[in-house]
Protein backbone atom coordinates (compact mmCIF):
# COMPACT_ATOMS: atom_id res chain seq x y z
CA UNK A 1 0.00 0.00 0.00
CA UNK A 2 2.89 2.73 0.62
CA UNK A 3 4.26 1.81 -2.68
CA UNK A 4 1.16 2.52 -4.18
CA UNK A 5 0.54 6.14 -2.80
CA UNK A 6 4.00 6.56 -3.39
CA UNK A 7 3.74 5.98 -7.11
CA UNK A 8 0.62 8.42 -7.02
CA UNK A 9 2.45 10.49 -5.24
CA UNK A 10 4.93 10.66 -7.60
CA UNK A 11 3.11 10.85 -10.50
CA UNK A 12 1.36 14.18 -9.24
CA UNK A 13 4.39 15.77 -8.93
CA UNK A 14 5.73 14.50 -12.29
CA UNK A 15 2.35 16.09 -13.81
CA UNK A 16 2.78 19.32 -12.02
CA UNK A 17 6.66 19.55 -13.46
CA UNK A 18 6.81 17.88 -16.91
CA UNK A 19 5.59 20.56 -19.51
CA UNK A 20 2.89 21.56 -17.40
CA UNK A 21 4.60 24.06 -15.24
CA UNK A 22 1.77 26.10 -13.44
CA UNK A 23 0.04 29.18 -15.40
CA UNK A 24 1.26 32.34 -14.31
CA UNK A 25 -1.07 34.28 -12.77
CA UNK A 26 -1.93 36.87 -15.73
CA UNK A 27 -3.22 33.80 -17.73
CA UNK A 28 -6.24 33.28 -15.36
CA UNK A 29 -8.00 31.02 -18.41
CA UNK A 30 -5.00 28.90 -18.41
CA UNK A 31 -5.08 28.59 -14.46
CA UNK A 32 -8.74 27.67 -14.87
CA UNK A 33 -7.95 24.44 -16.89
CA UNK A 34 -4.42 23.67 -15.40
CA UNK A 35 -6.27 23.17 -11.77
CA UNK A 36 -9.28 21.46 -13.14
CA UNK A 37 -7.08 19.07 -14.94
CA UNK A 38 -4.84 18.29 -11.92
CA UNK A 39 -7.55 17.70 -9.63
CA UNK A 40 -8.99 14.26 -9.29
CA UNK A 41 -12.26 15.79 -7.02
CA UNK A 42 -14.17 18.60 -6.08
CA UNK A 43 -16.64 19.76 -3.85
CA UNK A 44 -19.83 19.82 -5.47
CA UNK A 45 -22.38 22.74 -3.91
CA UNK A 46 -26.13 21.89 -4.64
CA UNK A 47 -29.26 23.76 -2.88
CA UNK A 48 -30.38 20.99 -0.83
CA UNK A 49 -34.29 19.43 -1.80
CA UNK A 50 -33.89 17.53 1.58
CA UNK A 51 -36.77 17.23 4.57
CA UNK A 52 -35.27 19.76 7.24
CA UNK A 53 -32.99 21.32 4.61
CA UNK A 54 -35.05 22.39 1.78
CA UNK A 55 -33.40 25.68 0.00
CA UNK A 56 -29.83 25.43 1.67
CA UNK A 57 -26.96 25.37 0.26
CA UNK A 58 -24.97 21.65 0.59
CA UNK A 59 -21.74 20.67 -0.23
CA UNK A 60 -20.17 17.21 -0.79
CA UNK A 61 -17.01 16.07 -2.62
CA UNK A 62 -17.38 14.10 -6.09
CA UNK A 63 -14.53 12.43 -8.17
CA UNK A 64 -14.34 14.03 -11.45
CA UNK A 65 -11.75 14.34 -14.81
CA UNK A 66 -11.80 16.39 -17.67
CA UNK A 67 -9.65 13.48 -19.25
CA UNK A 68 -6.97 10.75 -18.56
CA UNK A 69 -3.58 12.48 -16.73
CA UNK A 70 -0.74 14.17 -18.37
CA UNK A 71 -0.32 17.18 -19.89
CA UNK A 72 -2.34 16.23 -23.28
CA UNK A 73 -5.38 14.72 -21.68
CA UNK A 74 -7.86 17.29 -20.75
CA UNK A 75 -10.77 18.48 -22.09
CA UNK A 76 -11.88 21.30 -19.36
CA UNK A 77 -15.25 19.61 -19.41
CA UNK A 78 -15.42 18.44 -15.44
CA UNK A 79 -17.18 14.73 -15.78
CA UNK A 80 -18.61 12.77 -13.12
CA UNK A 81 -20.01 9.02 -12.38
CA UNK A 82 -23.31 9.85 -10.82
CA UNK A 83 -26.36 7.59 -8.70
CA UNK A 84 -29.97 8.84 -8.28
CA UNK A 85 -29.25 7.02 -4.87
CA UNK A 86 -26.89 9.85 -3.71
CA UNK A 87 -28.44 12.68 -1.64
CA UNK A 88 -26.89 15.89 -4.06
CA UNK A 89 -28.46 13.97 -7.55
CA UNK A 90 -31.28 14.07 -5.79
CA UNK A 91 -30.83 17.85 -4.85
CA UNK A 92 -29.67 18.72 -9.00
CA UNK A 93 -32.93 16.79 -9.87
CA UNK A 94 -34.72 19.39 -8.34
CA UNK A 95 -32.62 22.01 -8.87
CA UNK A 96 -29.72 21.00 -11.47
CA UNK A 97 -27.57 24.17 -10.79
CA UNK A 98 -24.57 24.11 -8.78
CA UNK A 99 -21.44 25.11 -8.12
CA UNK A 100 -17.83 23.27 -8.64
CA UNK A 101 -14.48 23.95 -6.21
CA UNK A 102 -11.25 22.44 -7.24
CA UNK A 103 -8.30 23.43 -5.99
CA UNK A 104 -4.47 22.36 -5.88
CA UNK A 105 -4.39 21.95 -2.12
CA UNK A 106 -5.10 18.64 -3.64
CA UNK A 107 -1.94 18.44 -5.19
CA UNK A 108 1.45 18.29 -3.73
CA UNK A 109 1.80 21.45 -5.11
CA UNK A 110 0.62 23.46 -2.70
CA UNK A 111 2.69 21.81 0.37
CA UNK A 112 5.49 21.64 -1.34
CA UNK A 113 4.96 25.39 -1.29
CA UNK A 114 4.14 25.27 2.11
CA UNK A 115 0.92 26.98 1.06
CA UNK A 116 -1.95 26.79 3.13
CA UNK A 117 -5.67 26.16 1.14
CA UNK A 118 -7.28 29.37 1.97
CA UNK A 119 -3.47 30.92 0.74
CA UNK A 120 -4.54 32.44 -3.05
CA UNK A 121 -1.08 30.83 -4.34
CA UNK A 122 -2.99 27.44 -3.62
CA UNK A 123 -5.28 28.51 -6.21
CA UNK A 124 -8.74 27.04 -6.68
CA UNK A 125 -11.01 27.82 -9.41
CA UNK A 126 -15.01 27.95 -8.92
CA UNK A 127 -17.45 27.06 -11.61
CA UNK A 128 -21.03 27.52 -11.62
CA UNK A 129 -23.22 25.92 -13.71
CA UNK A 130 -25.27 22.73 -14.27
CA UNK A 131 -25.25 19.35 -14.05
CA UNK A 132 -26.49 17.56 -17.10
CA UNK A 133 -26.20 13.84 -18.25
CA UNK A 134 -24.50 13.20 -21.37
CA UNK A 135 -25.76 11.91 -24.41
CA UNK A 136 -24.78 8.51 -25.96
CA UNK A 137 -22.32 10.34 -27.89
CA UNK A 138 -20.03 11.56 -25.24
CA UNK A 139 -20.63 9.09 -22.80
CA UNK A 140 -17.37 7.03 -24.30
CA UNK A 141 -15.57 10.37 -23.59
CA UNK A 142 -16.36 10.49 -19.92
CA UNK A 143 -16.21 6.74 -19.45
CA UNK A 144 -12.50 7.18 -21.02
CA UNK A 145 -11.74 10.50 -19.11
CA UNK A 146 -13.32 8.89 -15.67
CA UNK A 147 -12.26 5.38 -15.69
CA UNK A 148 -8.70 6.22 -16.39
CA UNK A 149 -8.17 8.37 -13.44
CA UNK A 150 -11.04 6.49 -10.68
CA UNK A 151 -10.71 2.84 -12.37
CA UNK A 152 -12.57 1.33 -8.79
CA UNK A 153 -15.39 2.98 -11.05
CA UNK A 154 -15.68 0.06 -13.01
CA UNK A 155 -16.32 -2.02 -10.19
CA UNK A 156 -19.05 -0.44 -8.54
CA UNK A 157 -22.45 -1.90 -7.95
CA UNK A 158 -24.40 -2.26 -11.29
CA UNK A 159 -27.78 -1.93 -9.49
CA UNK A 160 -26.87 1.66 -8.30
CA UNK A 161 -28.02 2.75 -12.11
CA UNK A 162 -24.43 4.66 -12.13
CA UNK A 163 -24.50 7.38 -15.15
CA UNK A 164 -21.85 9.97 -16.80
CA UNK A 165 -22.48 13.68 -16.44
CA UNK A 166 -20.69 17.12 -16.90
CA UNK A 167 -21.07 20.17 -15.36
CA UNK A 168 -22.23 22.45 -17.83
CA UNK A 169 -19.98 25.85 -17.27
CA UNK A 170 -21.79 29.44 -17.59
CA UNK A 171 -19.07 30.95 -15.06
CA UNK A 172 -15.76 31.15 -13.79
CA UNK A 173 -14.11 32.57 -10.77
CA UNK A 174 -10.03 32.13 -10.58
CA UNK A 175 -8.01 32.51 -7.27
CA UNK A 176 -4.76 32.08 -7.85
CA UNK A 177 -3.14 35.38 -6.92
CA UNK A 178 -3.55 38.50 -4.53
CA UNK A 179 -6.16 41.16 -5.66
CA UNK A 180 -9.07 38.91 -5.69
CA UNK A 181 -11.11 36.98 -8.09
CA UNK A 182 -10.74 36.71 -11.63
CA UNK A 183 -13.49 36.22 -13.62
CA UNK A 184 -12.69 34.07 -16.93
CA UNK A 185 -15.71 33.22 -19.55
CA UNK A 186 -16.49 29.70 -20.53
CA UNK A 187 -15.30 30.96 -24.16
CA UNK A 188 -11.81 31.70 -23.25
CA UNK A 189 -11.61 29.39 -20.56
CA UNK A 190 -12.36 26.89 -23.66
CA UNK A 191 -10.35 28.55 -26.01
CA UNK A 192 -6.82 27.66 -23.98
CA UNK A 193 -4.53 24.46 -23.35
CA UNK A 194 -4.60 23.47 -19.61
Amino acid sequence: MAGLTLLCVTAALLLLTSGGAIPPPEEAARMARFVLHNCDWGALATLSAQEGLRGQPFANIFSLSDGPPGPLGGSGVPYLYLTDMEISVQDLEINSNASLTVSLAQTPYCKKHKYDPQNPLCAHIIFCGSIVKVNDSEAGLAKKALFSRHPEMESWPKDHNWFFAKFNITNIWVLDYFGGLKIVTPEEYYSVKP
